[in-house]
């Protein structure tokens, strides 16, 4: 036996009166009689009927739902984010609707539809690696769909954004490197459109400027963020002639891959090499040895991404980019100057 939300019809139905006057009735319109307000809040409380909200919302035009879509649902990264958002939407009386892109953006302009179906109000987005073309995008700015991406970003001059400082971040993770003595700095890269990509790059060669320390073509790898695909790029920078030393992954699972050919290689973090990631996943703290990672403000991003939501909703106008600090979570894996009793210490800077 299957049972239904029940709905103001069956209610109209049972009572043999209008849904409107169902309707203005529980809602103590002046207009219906004291008599029938009764009979309808009687019937409404032994049926158990509570309103639809999306019903409703559809009347107002306002479903007071927003669509999130980001690359994964699993990561820690993502899940903190969501629950920032979450926590925003609450808080103005809106619900949030899920959709995971899997790094791809067939899926992702798949995803933007079925919200669009659902009736979502408007969108806070982390695009996939491989979104290249913006056209999917530029259609929900033209129809005033609100619209707000964090951390992997483009349209940031149209578009109201949330990131954090990567090029700062990215410049520091540099700079402790050779604060430790190492001096051939690789980096394994992402897909070159992303803006992640670009802005880490731009600290890398400047943390390089900055040490005096010169730019070397051979010590840049790329990789399409998988696991397989660091673990190629691991290898082409041990296979090449001079070796790196030091190795700065544009995130944890490209830093994880690393660790794990430097080790079938049978070199030691950090005493051969050093180890750097971005982004502080949780699995950062548990590998041998501890990663040294830069960690996001996950929550704060989340909540500054639904903040920009509602006031691009409620002011249809272009908010100021909002860019957010970050720290480098100092551990082992970097710490070539660090040995006896303080080897397992973990520093903020």
């Amino acid at each position: 036996m299957t049972s239904r939300h029940i709905s103001l019809k069956d209610l109209a139905k049972e009572l043999n009166v209008s849904i409107s006057t169902v309707s203005r009735a529980l809602r103590d319109h002046p207009d219906i009689s004291s008599e029938v307000k009764e009979k309808v809040k009687q019937l409404a409380l032994s049926k158990n009927y509570t309103p639809n909200p999306l019903a409703m919302g559809l009347l107002k035009q306002e479903t007071r739902m927003i669509g999130v879509i980001v690359p994964d649902l699993v990561t820690h990264f993502y899940a903190s984010i969501i629950s920032g958002i979450e926590q925003i939407a609450n808080e103005m009386g809106y619900f949030i609707l899920l959709a995971s892109s899997n790094e791809s953006v067939e899926k992702e302009k798949q995803a933007i539809e079925n919200l669009l179906k659902a009736r979502v109000e408007g969108f806070i987005i982390c695009q996939t690696q491989e979104t290249q073309s913006t056209e999917h995008f530029e259609a929900l700015i033209e129809r005033s769909i609100p619209l707000v991406f964090f951390d992997r970003i483009c349209l940031s001059d149209r578009v109201p954004t949330v990131t954090v400082d990567n090029k700062a971040a990215a410049q520091k993770i540099t700079q402790h490197f050779f604060q430790q003595g190492y001096r051939r700095i690789a980096f394994i890269s992402g897909p070159d459109q992303l803006n992640i990509t670009k802005e880490r790059m731009a600290g890398y060669l400047e943390g390089l400027k900055q040490s005096g320390l010169p730019e070397d073509p051979e010590l840049i790898e790329h990789c399409n963020l998988s696991f397989e695909s660091a673990k190629q790029a691991m290898t082409r920078l041990l296979d090449s002639a001079n070796p790196p030393d030091a190795v700065f992954g544009i995130n944890d699972t490209v830093a994880f891959a690393a660790m794990q050919k430097i080790k079938e290689r049978g070199l030691k973090i950090p005493d051969n090499i050093g180890l750097v990631g971005f982004t502080d996943d949780f699995h950062a703290m548990v590998v041998d040895p501890p990663l040294t990672s830069i960690t996001h403000p996950t929550y704060a991003i989340g909540q500054e991404a639904a903040r920009l939501f509602f006031q691009s909703k409620d002011n249809k106008q272009y908010s100021t980019p909002v860019v957010l600090q970050t720290q480098l979570i100092i551990r082992k894996s970097s710490q070539k100057t660090c040995h006896g009793d303080h080897d397992d210490a973990e520093t903020a800077w």
